[in-house]
C-alpha cells in the first residue's frame, strides 16, 4: 500500500436469497457498527472490468487516463487466489474467520512483504455498509491466516484480503470473498450523508468531497470535549487509514494519509489529510481508524460523489450524525 490512493473496485453479487431467516450455518468478530436505523467463483479467472483513473500528471490510457483492472472483483487474480476455509458464521456468535491465499500451483502462500507494519490486511464489510472492520489476522507456519470474528448482524458480507506476495516484481493485490452469517434478516437502511461521526466522546469532522475521475483533498478533523487532539499515535505506521466503499457493489478505495510519522512535516493531529479518486459518481461509506490513548476507533461517513444533487455540499442542518466504533 502506497502513500495516497490504491484503488481495486468490487463486485456484487449477493450469494442467496434473503428470507424471514438467512439460512447457513458455522460460526464468527466484533465490528463497527454504525448506529444507523433502518450480499465466488471464478477461480483464475479476470474481470474485463476496468476503471479509469487520472494519473497525476495527466498521462496514461484514453484520453489522459490509466486504464486499471478492477481487482477484487474477481477471487483470483495474477494467479493467486483467496480461498475462505470459513465461507459461513453465525450472527452474534464469536467464532473464527480462516482462509489461505494460494498460488498457481495450489500451494498456500508464506512469504509476503510487509506493508504498514504487517504482512496482510483484511477489511470486512456488510452488504448494506453500516457494518466495518479493518481486521488482523494471523498465519501460521503452513500459510493459513485466521482471526476471530462477531458479526452482530444476519446478512451478507465481504471479505477483501490486501496484500503484496514477497518476490522482486510482486505487485499489490487485493482478492474478494463473499461471506454469509446466518440467523434473522433485517435488511438495514444506508446512513443518511454525513459531515461529523461521533465516537467515545471523539468527535471527526470530514472536509472536501470524492470526485469522479478526478484526484481532490479529503481533510479528517479529531476533536475531543471540543478540543483539537494534537496528540494522535501511529497506527500501522500513520496517524489515520481510510478505507472507502461504494454503496451497491462495494467498489473499495484504500487511500492513505499524505504524510507519514517522523517525516519531518507530518502533525500527529488533529488533521489528518488524505487524496483519493472516486471511480465513478454515486454514494461511498468512508471509514477512517484512528488511534488514541492506545486505541483504536472507527469514525464512519456517508458521501455522495458525481453527478447526484447535493454531491458536493455538506448534509443538512439536523442530519443526524453517526456513531463509529472501535477499530481493530
Amino acid at each position: 500500500m502506497h502513500t495516497g490512493l490504491r484503488i481495486t473496485a468490487f463486485a456484487a453479487a449477493l450469494a442467496a436469497t434473503f428470507g424471514t431467516a438467512y439460512g447457513v450455518g458455522a460460526g464468527v468478530d466484533p465490528i463497527v457498527a454504525d448506529g444507523a436505523p433502518a450480499p465466488h467463483d471464478g477461480h483464475g479467472e479476470r474481470d474485463d472490468a476496468r476503471s479509469e483513473v487520472p494519473r497525476p500528471d495527466g498521462g496514461g490510457g484514453h484520453r489522459g487516463h490509466q486504464d486499471t483492472p478492477a481487482g477484487g472483483l474477481q477471487i483470483s487474480e495474477d494467479g493467486y487466489t483467496l480461498d475462505l476455509a470459513t465461507p459461513h458464521v453465525t450472527a452474534g456468535q464469536r467464532g473464527e474467520l480462516r482462509f489461505t491465499v494460494r498460488d498457481a500451483g495450489g500451494a498456500a502462500v508464506t512469504a509476503y512483504q510487509r506493508e504498514h507494519d504487517k504482512e496482510l490486511h483484511l477489511v470486512l464489510a456488510s452488504r448494506d455498509l453500516v457494518t466495518y472492520r479493518h481486521l488482523h489476522p494471523t498465519r501460521a507456519a503452513d500459510g493459513t491466516w485466521s482471526t476471530p470474528v462477531d458479526l452482530p448482524a444476519a446478512g451478507g458480507y465481504r471479505v477483501f484480503a490486501d496484500f503484496t506476495p514477497a518476490g522482486k516484481d510482486a505487485r499489490n493485490l487485493t482478492l474478494g470473498a463473499d461471506l454469509a452469517a446466518s440467523g434473522r434478516y433485517e435488511p438495514a437502511r444506508l446512513p443518511a450523508p454525513n459531515r461529523t461521526a461521533r465516537v467515545d466522546g471523539y468527535q471527526v469532522a470530514l472536509a472536501g468531497s470524492l470526485r469522479p475521475g478526478k484526484a481532490s483533498e479529503l481533510k479528517l478533523t479529531v476533536t475531543r470535549d471540543g478540543e483539537p487532539v494534537n496528540d494522535l499515535q501511529p497506527y500501522l505506521g500513520a496517524y489515520g487509514h481510510l478505507v472507502a466503499l461504494r454503496s451497491g457493489d462495494l467498489a473499495y478505495l484504500h487511500v492513505h494519509p499524505n504524510g507519514e510519522p517522523g517525516d519531518g512535516t507530518t502533525e500527529p493531529g488533529p488533521e489528518i489529510s488524505f487524496t483519493a479518486t472516486a471511480p465513478s459518481g454515486g454514494t461511498y461509506r468512508l471509514f477512517l481508524d484512528f488511534r488514541h490513548r492506545g486505541e483504536v476507533r472507527t469514525a464512519a461517513f456517508t458521501v455522495r460523489a458525481g453527478s447526484v444533487p447535493g454531491a458536493d455540499e455538506p448534509a443538512p442542518a439536523g442530519t443526524p450524525e453517526h456513531s463509529g466504533g472501535h477499530g481493530h
